[in-house]
C-alpha cells in the first residue's frame, strides 16, 4: 500500500500547506516603550521650570557675590526662561519626528 497515489497526494498537499503557512507571525508587544501625551507635556513643563530655576539660582548667586541684588537675577532669569523654551522646542521637534516616523512605518506595514 506504499504505492497508493492518494497517500502520495495527501502527503504532498500537507507539505504544501506547511510551507504556505510557515510559522505564525509573532505578536510584538510594545508596552512601556512610548510615552503618553500627558507624560510628554509634563516633561516639557519640567524642562521650562528647571531652566528658570537654574537661571534664577545663578543670577541670585552672582548678585550675592558682587552685591548687585536685582541685576543678575533678572538677566539670568530671562536666560533660564530662554533656555527652557529652547529645550521645550527641541523636545517638541523630537516628538514630531517620532510621530512622523511612526506614521510612515504604519503606512508601509498597511500596504
Amino acid at each position: 500500500m506504499s504505492d497508493d497515489p492518494d497517500l502520495a497526494r495527501l502527503r504532498a498537499l500537507e507539505a504544501k500547506l506547511a510551507k504556505a503557512q510557515g510559522k505564525p507571525a509573532e505578536v510584538v508587544v510594545k508596552a512601556g516603550t512610548s510615552f503618553s501625551q500627558g507624560e510628554l507635556a509634563w516633561r516639557m513643563v519640567i524642562e521650562l521650570v528647571t531652566g528658570m530655576i537654574l537661571g534664577l539660582a545663578i543670577g541670585y548667586g552672582l548678585d550675592v557675590l558682587f552685591g548687585t541684588m536685582p541685576i543678575f537675577l533678572v538677566i539670568f532669569a530671562l536666560f533660564g526662561f530662554a533656555a527652557g523654551i529652547r529645550t521645550m522646542m527641541q523636545t517638541a521637534k523630537q516628538m514630531a519626528t517620532g510621530a512622523t516616523a511612526a506614521q510612515v512605518s504604519a503606512d508601509s506595514e498597511g500596504e
